[in-house]
């Protein structure tokens, strides 16, 4: 049976073969648009690359190598001509449905952490809420990439404070954005100086340097131009990666990726290329953000409407003990203690 994890990536991309059955999940309307066990050295996990037409075009290992670091596993999977198809947890629940499924690594939503929280998403509120979020899935036998938004601070020392948390943790990768509350972005030298110091504090960690100038519409910073500058600072100043969600011109998407030496990624969007031709012009990580969270949320009012109408529930709607059995794939968290 194919898994989810084999369906979202049918044409490029990295994944896991699950070695267990991959959990049914109901199916849902789009609206918009490994860590290794405590003991013992990591596990080589196997990946399929998937041809343009879906079939399994080579098969191979991704090296674990023993005493790496999950931020290092994490930056393995980055690879160019296979990008890495990041999944987007809200929740301990959606994050180990979505491990069963197969897949290597997940991030957070901040949407889907702050409006789980009642709180709204790019304002700093839901510090304590990620990072709750973040001790819970470092139990899980998956790589996890934690939204920090801005970092929850104004002081580059106390967002650096945070990541080296976040790292003691077993958390592979952060997201750090520059777009501000007020729609603007933050000055390239104050963001440049968190970087740095996030690096500093937390070396291991996958920094994921997110710029926000197709993104957010306060600013006037729309322009390829603009983007490759605050890229190549963001990457000068140590950053592991750039996430510039909004961009979806090919040719530019092709000559940033050709321009940076680390590797670019974007947002999935249904306006954008595909994740075929996304490989072709040089990403190397494509998130999917929000949307799985949305999608829950069109999937949970489907099904009550269908409860309301005397109508079938959508097919595959896992059973209570499908979804306790969920809580089993948190184990003892792999990180260091950490104080306070």
């Amino acid at each position: 049976m194919t898994s989810p994890a084999e369906r979202v990536n049918g044409h490029a991309g990295v994944r896991a073969v699950p070695g267990d059955p991959a959990p049914t999940v109901p199916p849902v309307r789009d609206d918009a648009a490994g860590a290794p066990p405590e003991d013992g050295p990591a596990r080589p996990r196997r990946t399929a690359v998937r041809s343009d037409d879906g079939t399994a075009a080579r098969e191979g290992e991704v090296p674990s190598p023993e005493g790496s670091s999950p931020g290092e596993r994490f930056r393995a999977l980055h690879r160019a001509g296979a990008p890495l198809l990041l999944p987007n947890a809200w929740d301990h629940a959606s994050a180990a449905a979505l491990a069963a499924a197969g897949f290597r690594a997940v991030g957070t939503t901040s949407l889907g952490v702050a409006a789980a929280a009642g709180l709204p998403d790019g304002r700093g509120l839901a510090r304590e809420q990620t990072l709750r979020l973040a001790r819970g899935l470092s139990r899980l036998d998956v790589l996890v990439s934690v939204d920090v938004e801005g970092g929850f601070d104004a002081s580059p020392a106390r967002v650096a404070a945070l990541a080296a948390e976040l790292e003691r943790l077993g958390i592979a990768g952060i997201n750090l954005e520059d777009g501000l509350a007020d729609g603007g972005l933050a000055d390239v030298a104050r963001q440049r100086s968190v970087i740095s110091a996030v690096k500093e504090e937390a070396p291991s960690l996958f920094l994921n340097a997110r710029t926000d100038t197709w993104w957010l519409t306060g600013h006037t910073e729309r322009t390829a131009e603009r983007t490759a500058e605050r890229a190549a600072a963001y990457e000068e100043a140590g950053a592991d990666g750039v996430f510039v969600p909004g961009l979806r011109d090919e040719e530019e998407i092709a000559a940033l990726a050709g321009a940076l030496r680390v590797p670019l990624n974007v947002l999935h969007s249904p306006a954008g290329p595909p994740l075929r031709v996304l490989a072709e012009l040089g990403v190397r990580r494509v998130s999917c953000g929000s949307l799985l969270f949305r999608a829950a949320l069109r999937g949970a009012l489907a099904a009550v409407e269908a409860v309301a109408s005397d109508l079938p529930l959508p097919e595959g709607v896992p059973g209570y003990d499908e979804a306790q059995a969920l809580a089993e794939r948190f184990a003892a968290p792999r990180g260091r203690p950490v104080s306070g």
